[in-house]
């Protein structure tokens, strides 16, 4: 039962019907018996500046999580970034500090991370293919992330050259040691496949690359989609009837949870490492 008692984090976005981070965070917090709740908080872009200067004079809610559009645009209102969110541009989670300042941080790329270690996949030293290379969006998160742990060589394609082309020139000016490249003609060798963009989902192209070219893929590759809904995607569906071994969008939102919930307070340190 809520009450006046009752910490409240948001998760905002715009739409917000697909996302599992309220599903996720309640269970969690009605497992632990925890007097809080997230409320999923579908806003207009143009309401955000006004939702987060609330934020700093709401003492019952610690913490936002942001979702798409809002991504970039929530990292331009915040008064502090991480290191990662400051190079990305944009941020998925928001904390108060005690003085009222907004502190934001990009975890996208750490959770897919944390959800890939998790079937025993590492990044460390493998070749992978990222489609979708949106800068407000997490395919750009994810290739931080993948660069941070030590991936070897990235492809990287999206169907707006001047998207790939920017997320390139970022990648390459911090990660000189990646090779990058272009969408190659066979996906032989491949370590690690990724659809970061929303192909999959209703009103999208089915699949984030060509038949022709996931016809190549390799039954020893790791495929991951970052799309919750539907969980088995089109991309997925034909990767598993190959035999390759899959990863789900919404195995990446609950690795998440538990960093998110620790960066704004909503879930302890202890509470995190057994969620």
């Amino acid at each position: 039962m809520v009450s006046g008692f009752t910490q409240v984090v948001a998760v905002i976005g715009h739409p917000i019907t697909q996302v599992k981070s309220p599903e996720n965070f309640n269970r969690f917090f009605a497992d632990q018996q925890m007097d809080s709740v997230m409320i999923p908080v579908d806003i207009a872009p143009e309401a955000v500046a006004d939702f987060l200067q609330a934020l700093r004079g709401w003492h019952n809610m610690s913490g936002v999580l942001v979702t798409v559009p809002h991504k970039q645009r929530a990292a331009a209102l915040v008064d502090e970034l991480s290191p990662r969110a400051q190079h990305l541009n944009a941020i998925n989670v928001i904390r108060k500090l005690a003085d009222g300042r907004l502190q934001g941080d990009m975890l996208d790329g750490v959770g897919f991370q944390l959800a890939a270690e998790a079937h025993g996949f590492s990044a460390g030293g493998k070749k992978g293919l990222l489609s979708g290379c949106g800068g407000v969006g997490v395919g750009s998160a994810i290739a931080w992330g993948l660069c941070e742990a030590g991936i070897r060589q990235l492809a990287l394609y999206d169907q707006n050259p001047a998207t790939l082309q920017l997320l390139h020139n970022r990648l390459a000016t911090h990660f000189p040691h990646v090779h990058l490249v272009d969408l190659p003609a066979t996906l032989a060798g491949l370590d690690l496949l990724v659809n970061g963009s929303p192909a999959g989902m209703a009103g999208f192209e089915p699949l984030p690359l060509p038949q022709s070219l996931l016809e190549t893929l390799p039954l020893s590759t790791h495929v991951a989609d970052v799309v919750t809904a539907p969980i088995i995607t089109p991309l997925l569906a034909f990767a598993r009837d190959r035999g390759c071994a899959i990863q789900t969008g919404p195995e990446m939102a609950l690795a998440q949870m538990k960093l998110m919930g620790q960066f704004i307070g909503a879930i302890a340190q202890e509470q995190g490492a057994a969620a």
